[in-house]
C-alpha cells in the first residue's frame, strides 16, 4: 500500500484540479461551517467567563431597591439605567461595616456624545485594580482633585472623540446623546486613563461632589428637592448615589451583608457576588445560544451534503476512468479509497479555511462586544471546539465519501470499456 500512496494522491489531485470550480465552492462551504462552528462556542463561553468571572475589581453593589442584574449591569458595565438613588447616610454606614474593605460611592445621569459620566472619588483610582490585575494608570495627566471641575477620560473615549490633556467639554444630562439637555457647566480634561479592557474605558469620570452641584441637578436624600448653591457645603442628608461599589473583607461578609440588606431590610439592595448576578443574564437568554448552535449543526450537515453531492455528481463521467484503473489491475478497495480520500482532501482544505473563518467572526464580535460594554475577548484563547469541530468534519467528510465510493467500487469493468459506438 505504501507503494501505492504517490499514485493514489496524484490520482486525487488530477481529479481535484479537473473539477476546480466545484473543489473551490465545497471546500468554502466547509470553511463557512467549520468556522461558524468554532465561533459560536469559542464566543459563548468566552462572553460568559468575561461576564461574569472577569475583574471588576469589586466584589457587590449596593443600590436602590430593585433589581440585582439591573443594578449590575449599571454600576459595573455601565448599561442599562439606573435603579434609583440611596441616601448618603447609607454609604457612610456601609462604608464604616467591618466587613466591607473598600466602599466606592457613584453618581450617574450625565453623559457627553453618547459616553456615560460617573461621579465618583480619587479612591476609584488609586485604591482599586483594574481588569489586568494592576491599578487604574493614567495614559497621560493625573487624577483629578475632589472639588474641581475635573475629568478623568477612558482610553476608548478618549480616542473615539478625540480628547486630550486640556480639553473641555459640557456634560449632558441624560444617558442619550440625542434625546440629552447639555449644561451649562464645564469639565476639563486632566487625566486619559491607560486601557483596561473593562467598561471602565468607556467611561468619562468626574468628581461626585460635580455631578451634585451641576446645573439642573436636584438632590432629594431627604426626600425634599435640594439645589446646591455655590461656595457653600452640600449637607451630608441631602447628599445621594446610584451604587456604591464594594470590596468585601471576607466572602462570609457578602453573605451577612446580604442577608441583613436584601433579607431584612427594605431600602436598599446588595447585588452579591456579582458574577453569579449576571450569570443569570446567560441564564436567561441561554435559548439563543442554543439557536446558534443548531444553526451551526444545521451548516455542517450542509457542508457535509455538499462534498457527497460534489463527488457523487461527477460519478457518471468518471466511470470509464475507473473502469480503465481496474482493468490495469487496480482493485475495487483501491478504487473506493482514491473517493474516501478526494472526499477527505476537500474537507482538509475547508477545514484549514475555516480557521481564517473562525478568525475574522472572532475578531468582529470582538470589535463589537468591546464597543458596545467594554469587555474584551482574547482572539487567541483556546476553546476545545477548535480541535473538536475540524476532526468532526474530517470525519464526516470521509463518511460522505463512502457513498460515491461505494459506487465506484460497483463499477463493471466490461460495461464501461466497450465500444460506446
Amino acid at each position: 500500500m505504501t507503494a501505492r500512496a504517490p499514485g493514489l494522491l496524484l490520482l486525487v489531485r488530477r481529479s481535484l484540479r479537473q473539477h476546480l470550480l466545484s473543489t473551490i465552492v465545497t471546500a468554502v462551504s466547509v470553511a463557512l461551517a467549520t468556522g461558524l462552528t468554532m465561533a459560536v462556542f469559542a464566543i459563548r463561553d468566552q462572553a460568559y467567563v468575561a461576564f461574569t468571572g472577569g475583574r471588576t475589581g469589586f466584589d457587590a453593589v449596593l443600590g436602590a431597591r430593585g433589581s440585582q442584574l439591573q443594578l449590575v449591569l449599571n454600576a459595573v458595565f455601565h448599561l442599562e439605567t439606573s435603579p434609583g438613588n440611596v441616601p448618603w447616610s447609607l454609604y457612610e454606614a456601609i462604608k464604616a461595616d467591618p466587613g466591607v474593605a473598600l466602599a466606592i460611592p457613584y453618581a450617574v445621569g450625565d453623559s457627553y456624545e453618547g459616553y456615560r459620566i460617573v461621579g465618583t472619588t480619587p479612591e476609584r483610582f488609586s485604591a482599586v485594580e483594574s481588569a489586568t490585575g494592576r491599578g487604574l494608570a493614567m495614559e497621560a495627566g493625573r487624577v483629578f482633585t475632589p472639588e474641581a471641575d475635573e475629568a478623568v477620560v477612558g482610553s476608548v473615549v478618549a480616542r473615539r472623540l478625540g480628547l486630550r490633556v486640556g480639553d473641555e467639554f459640557a456634560p449632558a444630562h441624560g444617558l442619550v446623546a440625542e434625546a440629552s439637555a447639555p449644561h451649562d457647566d464645564h469639565c476639563r480634561v486632566v487625566g486619559i486613563m491607560a486601557p483596561t479592557n473593562s467598561p471602565s474605558d468607556r467611561v468619562i469620570w468626574i468628581p461626585i461632589d460635580g455631578v451634585f452641584r451641576m446645573s439642573g441637578h436636584v438632590l432629594r436624600g431627604t426626600g425634599r428637592p435640594y439645589r446646591a448653591v455655590e461656595g457653600e457645603p452640600i449637607p451630608d442628608e441631602h447628599r445621594e448615589v446610584s451604587a456604591v461599589m464594594l470590596t468585601l473583607a471576607d466572602p462570609q461578609a457578602g453573605f451577612f451583608l446580604s442577608q441583613r440588606i436584601n433579607g431584612q431590610g427594605k431600602v436598599a439592595t446588595l447585588a452579591w457576588p456579582i458574577g453569579r448576578v449576571v450569570a443569570e443574564l446567560f441564564d436567561r437568554i441561554g435559548w439563543i445560544t442554543q439557536v446558534l448552535a443548531l444553526v451551526a449543526y444545521l451548516v455542517v450537515a450542509v457542508a457535509a451534503g455538499s462534498v457527497l453531492a460534489s463527488i457523487y455528481n461527477t460519478m457518471n463521467e468518471r466511470r470509464r476512468e475507473f473502469a480503465i484503473l481496474r482493468a490495469l489491475g487496480a482493485r475495487r478497495a483501491v478504487v473506493s479509497l482514491v473517493i474516501v480520500l478526494e472526499a477527505a482532501t476537500i474537507t482538509a482544505l475547508g477545514v484549514i479555511g475555516g480557521g481564517v473563518v473562525y478568525l475574522g467572526i472572532l475578531a468582529v464580535a470582538r470589535a463589537v462586544i468591546r464597543a458596545q460594554t467594554g469587555v474584551v475577548l482574547d482572539v487567541l484563547a483556546w476553546h476545545p471546539a477548535l480541535w473538536m469541530t475540524p476532526v468532526a468534519l474530517l470525519a464526516l467528510g470521509a463518511l460522505a465519501g463512502l457513498v460515491p465510493a461505494w459506487k465506484a467500487y460497483r463499477t463493471d469493468v466490461a460495461d464501461h470499456l466497450s465500444p460506446t459506438s
